[in-house]
């Protein structure tokens, strides 16, 4: 097995041996799946973002052009960098040029604090930013703090020019680009397996104090390839992403990720209100959405069912209770399913309107910590990572000795065998 980034759980080789024999991990990489979907169907539509239309070839050829353009700029691989941007395809073409350079991207929420941003760095030892220019200070203040921050790249809207100009050392000695600069010719990538670490996301302690899960390719490939066939996902389909990107259920279930890995077309939300989610909807024959059930509820308020081209809806499945999922489904006249998401991992989904919790695929393991039908959901499977990133007092409180994570979430046994979320 490759060795994983130092500071992280490996899997036991018992498990490694059962997801590679069944065909969970298949030892590709994100970036090198993204590279052979659009081999596969250059043409087709990839990214939607308000004028932007991205078709494979070209989402690919600028991933290429970014990951040379950071490499150009001293990132290196292994080396993590802090990835804050809001729904833009930008944010999409980072990730994936960060991968494909080999370094580990953190992947954190735009509004995440400044206190909460710094104990991400510090952990993590950041060698790099990329947020928007309302990040600046802030990055500035955290980069004179420790020796780590050193590179800074800034995004700016299309038509807004940056107002720190071209490439500018601060007075921390962090050196900040503007983001569209970050562009070179094409580079061989370096060799990299599916066992490494893909990236870091931020999960909250009990204190709110940031614990970082790495998450390997090879689990989060099987993760959205799971997720997807769950919910039978294909290339056919138009995802409507209107969760924060860095949200795991906007992202890998089966998500941004999950859709461009399965060669559909993914259509940005920044705003996932009514007034601007529904005439995507129309416009692009938007076949999924992924919401909030906030959101759900407005677009309803709004006169939003049923929708000609929407089939299915994912929601969070601690969020929103069976009879309010019933509710949505009957008016918008498409299937409401709820996928149980923590940075940790996925292992559940309910059935149609709300129903009880199932596991993805008989890999994916549930407990009921308690004596009786009731307790905390323990998870297991081949998306769920086995500790946190350099935080061995947290892994010893969230999972338990032979590995399952406690997940937080009450559950009670249903008549069918599943579980019912109670709380």
């Amino acid at each position: 097995m490759t060795p994983m980034l130092d500071g992280c759980t490996p899997w036991p080789e018992e498990f490694v041996d059962r997801y590679w024999s069944v065909g969970h991990w298949r030892g590709v990489t994100l970036d090198n799946l993204l590279g052979d979907t659009a081999r596969r169907q250059p043409a087709r539509t990839a990214l939607v973002h308000d004028a932007t239309r991205l078709t494979y070839g070209l989402l690919n050829r600028r991933v290429e052009r970014t990951a040379a353009g950071f490499r150009l700029r001293g990132l290196r691989p292994g080396q993590r960098v802090v990835l804050r941007l809001p729904n833009v395809p930008e944010a999409v073409i980072t990730l994936f040029a960060l991968l494909r350079v080999g370094a580990v991207p953190v992947v954190c929420p735009v509004a995440l604090g400044g206190r909460e941003l710094a104990h991400v760095v510090r952990v993590s030892e950041a060698a790099g930013h990329v947020g928007t220019a309302a990040h600046r200070a802030e990055v500035a203040a955290i980069a004179a703090e420790g020796p780590f921050l050193r590179r800074a790249f800034t995004y700016e809207p299309p038509g807004e020019a940056s107002p720190y100009g071209g490439m500018s050392i601060d007075s921390s000695g962090c050196h900040f680009f503007p983001l569209g600069s970050v562009d070179a010719a094409p580079e061989p990538a370096p060799v990299r397996g599916a066992g490494e670490v893909a990236f870091l996301l931020v999960s909250p302690g009990p204190d709110g104090t940031p614990r970082l899960v790495p998450r390997t390719h090879d689990a989060y490939a099987y993760q959205v390839r799971a997720s997807g066939a769950a919910v039978r996902s294909g290339a056919e389909d138009v995802h409507l992403a209107a969760l924060p990107a860095e949200s795991l259920l906007a992202s890998g279930c089966p998500g941004i990720v999950g859709t461009l890995l399965s060669g559909g077309t993914v259509v940005l939300a920044e705003d996932p209100g009514p007034g601007a989610c529904l005439p995507l909807v129309a416009r692009e024959r938007v076949t999924v959405a992924t919401l909030a059930p906030a959101d759900l509820t407005a677009w309803l308020d709004a006169g939003a069912g049923p929708l000609e081209s929407l089939r299915l809806v994912l929601t969070p499945a601690t969020d929103l209770p069976s009879a309010d999922a019933a509710r949505f489904g009957r008016e918008l006249d498409c299937e409401t399913r709820q996928f149980l998401t923590r940075p940790e991992g996925v292992a559940a989904l309910t059935g149609t309107g709300g129903a009880a919790l199932h596991p993805l695929t008989s890999d994916d393991e549930f407990r009921v910590d308690a004596d009786g039908d009731s307790g905390e959901l323990l998870v297991r499977g081949p998306s769920v990572t086995r500790g946190y990133y350099r935080a061995p007092d947290a892994d010893a409180e969230a999972f338990t000795s032979d590995g399952r994570f406690r997940t937080g979430v009450p559950v009670r046994r249903g008549a069918d065998g599943g579980l019912v979320v109670t709380g």
